[in-house]
């Protein structure tokens, strides 16, 4: 969900947890470790459908002087995709954003304020009511070379991994994209090794692995998140993002465990949170891999030699300035305004990536970059609250006339 395509964009406790996950101001408070149920979005094909109204003024919203800056810095990296992709939204047109992305080449910093109130209107999509989590780049222990204590191989993108519809499917079936799978030994298309399959091999000795990771269950989260850091053993950082999925489904163990009974208050019971997972886990290898194995996706990935990981607009995404949205409800590259009842993800920030769990209106990821602050801050990440996004002038009226 970009660099966290299986949810990629961040859930990896499914329905009732999340582990969903700073800027400086106004995005710190202590984060809570368990994230309630998200609100039951009602499905609408895009947000030109949704019903839009304007928002407010943007000079009335109180934005900060650092975080417009930030997010000014973030708007310019969006600029060459905006106006060059087409608005899955359909609320704008690439040339809609030509002016400011023109002005955002040269503006200052210090004036950033300035430059969203002269270029853009906020939107309200629907009735705006806001649900964001959050999500961050893990950073584990790996090597470039397999060696004692690196074990787990960390995969590039497989050239026999290609979509094709198989044999015994009828041609009224076949709609949307084909399926991802195989051909196997007859040329008939088959579905993709799954997890357990690729644990035990099936990927081996095929010169795939770009790096060997140390620890299995920090891969399995970071395989989640879709991108991360390996720390290698000189001390320096290779920085690994998304390059494809197996096809294969996703299971978040989180919300297994739960129904297993193997999380909550009780006795015996281990905490509703990423720690809690991870511990119980741990305590119990064996039912851990297991557990982990229900999940059958399984993430490739490849070096990034940028200063940040790469979303789905292709370009960094940053510690609070950088949010995930669903792109049939909020342009990609679109400011988006969020005010919340967790004051830490308050202020504004572009919408640069996409996630499996992030789907429809005012529904948002918010990354928080690496280190052990962004792990705490996203892992209780669970903000409710308003959003508004922020559009080229003239956007709403254009569409009220259409209609």
């Amino acid at each position: 969900m970009g660099f966290r395509k299986p949810g990629l964009a961040a859930l990896f406790l499914s329905a009732s947890l999340a582990l969903a996950g700073c800027q400086t101001v106004p995005k710190a408070e202590a984060p809570r470790t368990a994230t309630p149920l998200p609100p039951i979005v009602p499905k609408v094909e895009s947000a030109a459908f949704s019903g839009l109204s304007a928002g407010p003024n943007i000079g009335s919203l109180g934005i900060q002087s650092g975080d417009a800056g930030t997010a000014l810095a973030s708007f310019s990296e969006s600029c060459p995709k905006l106006v060059s992709r087409n608005d899955l939204s359909g609320l704008t047109n690439r040339e809609d954003w030509r002016p400011a992305c023109d002005a955002a080449r040269t503006w200052p910093a210090s004036d950033a304020l300035r430059f969203f109130t002269t270029y853009f209107e906020s939107v309200r999509i629907g009735d705006g009511k806001a649900f964001a989590t959050g999500y961050f780049e893990p950073e584990i222990l790996g090597s470039r070379t397999r060696r004692p204590g690196y074990d787990v191989p960390v995969y590039r993108l497989p050239p026999d991994l290609v979509r094709d519809w198989p044999a015994d499917m009828a041609m009224s079936e076949r709609t949307g994209r084909a399926p991802l799978g195989r051909k196997d030994a007859s040329g008939n298309h088959v579905p993709y090794y799954e997890r357990a399959e690729i644990e035990r091999g099936a990927l081996a000795g095929r010169n795939l692995e770009i790096a060997w990771a140390a620890d299995p269950i920090e891969f399995f989260f970071l395989q989640i998140q879709g991108s991360g850091l390996l720390r290698l053993p000189d001390g320096s950082l290779m920085r690994i993002g998304y390059a494809g999925q197996n096809g294969r489904e996703y299971v978040g163990i989180g919300s297994v465990m739960r129904e297993r009974g193997l999380l909550g208050d009780g006795p015996g019971q281990y905490a509703g949170s990423m720690q809690g997972i991870v511990q119980y886990l741990r305590d119990y290898p064996e039912a851990g891999a297991d557990l982990m194995r229900l999940n059958k996706s399984w993430i490739f990935f490849r070096e990034l030699t940028t200063d940040g990981p790469l979303g789905a607009l292709e370009v960094p995404v940053r510690r609070g300035s950088s949010v995930a949205a669903d792109p049939a409800y909020v342009p990609l590259g679109a400011p988006v305004w969020l005010d919340l009842d967790r004051d830490v993800a308050d202020g504004l920030w572009i919408a640069q990536d996409t996630g499996g769990a992030i789907k429809g209106a005012n529904r948002f990821d918010t990354f928080w970059g690496n280190g052990p602050q962004a792990r705490e801050i996203a892992g209780g990440m669970s903000g409710r609250g308003q959003a508004l996004v922020l559009l080229p002038k003239g956007t709403l009226a254009r569409r009220q006339q259409a209609r």
